[in-house]
């Protein structure tokens, strides 16, 4: 029968039928163990028991109720617990659908504070190169993902970009961590006094670089030196915590562990868990109170947002988090992980890196460990992997392009924070058969 679905390929795809706590089982009954979480989503599984219960219950009382003319008792629970728990100065919670809208909401509250505040100079937008930060026309101009951004590249707003913090592949012979993390940080200043400090409104990274580059943290200091950058000359830092949030990394907010509050942040994917589409943008009672006392109102919207429903199912997977001590699981699993990953592959002659914090990790593939070379890009190695671990019984998130947007293969790695220690050796097994295969073909 040929499908009606217009897919991300058009490979024929097995139909998903059932989930079972770290596995997604199909309709011929193949079990896949979920050892990405989908992209970097389903942190508690596919049969949370509370969640469902939580959505349940919302539906029995209002599915929907449109935010220009009320909010919800949902909504408003689960902005109060994320306010509690954010960094310092956080202080409002505007609730979407998923990550892409965050990050417009994120761009656009940037200018609208500046126009609040008598600033309208500042337009310009930076960002890193090697960045993901959605896929709607706005947030693509933001990220730094060449491969994403090409075909689409006439109607990209104009965004600068900086040099990531990739220690792998970017620091140099010699070169401390700690002096190359404040060598890329200030090329920050130097593109800030390129357009004129007055001229720019925002700086936007993700904590840990997911899709594009492989759960690529930044070296210790880095953040610290981005935070007094833009303070000094009055750029506001937006953080893209839409993959490496919610307790991805081993802390609520990825931020935490690099000593920063941001003065904007993302949330997406592990806020829904996959049993809803939901996202946040959270910024500074700064921001909130310039439009409250100025114009009153933020220009921006979407029927969806604040959706009752969705905000219910956040709420139950923020309490999951939080009153289960997941942040406590995901550290100790991480670890588990980690040890797993270097048992198995530190030494594996086409395995160059292995990274990450919590339980967000990669792995980059490489035809020479020595020299760090990638292999030819016309091999799809990635591809090839994906393929291999789906045979097995596995799901991962390969991806191409790691480096410089062509070259470079990576796996990211985000599975359930339920994951047992059993399970995170089966995971790391089939791994191991798919990259073999992979490169054997």
């Amino acid at each position: 029968m040929t499908s009606r679905i217009f897919g991300r390929g058009a490979a024929a795809l097995p139909a998903a039928v059932r989930g079972e706590g770290c596995y997604i089982v199909d309709e011929a009954g193949r079990r896949y163990l979920d050892g990405s979480g989908g992209a970097a989503v389903s942190c508690l599984g596919h049969s949370d028991p509370d969640v469902r219960a939580a959505i349940h219950d919302q539906l029995d009382r209002i599915a929907f109720a449109h935010t220009g003319f009320f909010t919800s008792k949902a909504a408003e629970e689960l902005a109060d617990r994320l306010v509690a728990n954010a960094p310092e100065g956080i202080g409002k919670v505007y609730l979407l659908s998923g990550g892409s809208e965050a990050v417009e909401a994120a761009i656009k509250l940037a200018r609208q504070y500046y126009l609040e505040i008598g600033q309208p100079e500042r337009r310009h937008l930076i960002a890193r190169r090697q960045s993901y930060h959605g896929n709607t026309l706005g947030a693509l101009a933001a990220g730094g993902n060449a491969w994403r951004r090409e075909k689409y590249q006439p109607l990209l707003v104009e965004t600068h970009h900086v040099a990531p913090c990739f220690e792998y592949h970017f620091r140099e012979e010699g070169e401390s961590a700690f002096d190359y993390g404040q060598r890329v940080a200030n090329e920050l200043e130097t593109e800030i006094e390129r357009l004129g400090a007055e001229t720019v409104m925002a700086f936007i990274a993700e904590p840990v670089v997911g899709a594009t580059a492989g759960a690529v943290p930044a070296v210790d200091g880095y953040f610290r030196r981005i935070r007094e950058i833009c303070d000094r000359h009055g750029v506001l830092l937006i953080l893209d915590e839409v993959m490496c949030g919610m307790g991805r990394t081993g802390t609520l907010f990825a931020c935490e562990q690099d000593g920063i509050a941001p003065d904007i942040v993302t949330f997406a994917k592990g806020l829904g868990a996959g049993y809803a589409p939901i996202g946040a943008m959270l910024c500074s009672d700064e921001i909130y109170g310039a439009i409250a006392s100025g114009s009153g109102s933020f220009q921006h919207g979407h029927t969806y947002h604040g959706h009752p429903l969705a905000a219910a199912a956040g709420k139950a997977v923020l309490d999951a988090i939080l009153d289960r001590d997941l942040l406590h699981r995901v550290r100790a699993r991480g670890e588990a992980l980690e040890a797993a990953l270097n048992a198995a592959f530190g030494q594996h002659p086409h395995v160059g890196d292995i990274r990450g914090r919590g339980l967000f990790r990669g792995i980059e593939l490489v035809e020479d460990r020595a020299t760090k070379t990638s292999f030819d890009p016309a091999r799809k190695l990635h591809a090839k992997i994906k393929a291999a671990a789906m045979a097995e019984g596995l799901i991962c998130y390969p991806a191409g392009g790691t480096v410089d947007g062509r070259r470079g293969d990576h796996v990211l790695l985000a599975p359930p924070f339920i994951i047992t220690e059993d399970q995170i050796g089966e995971l790391v097994g089939k791994l191991g058969r798919a990259i073999d295969t992979a490169l054997a073909a």
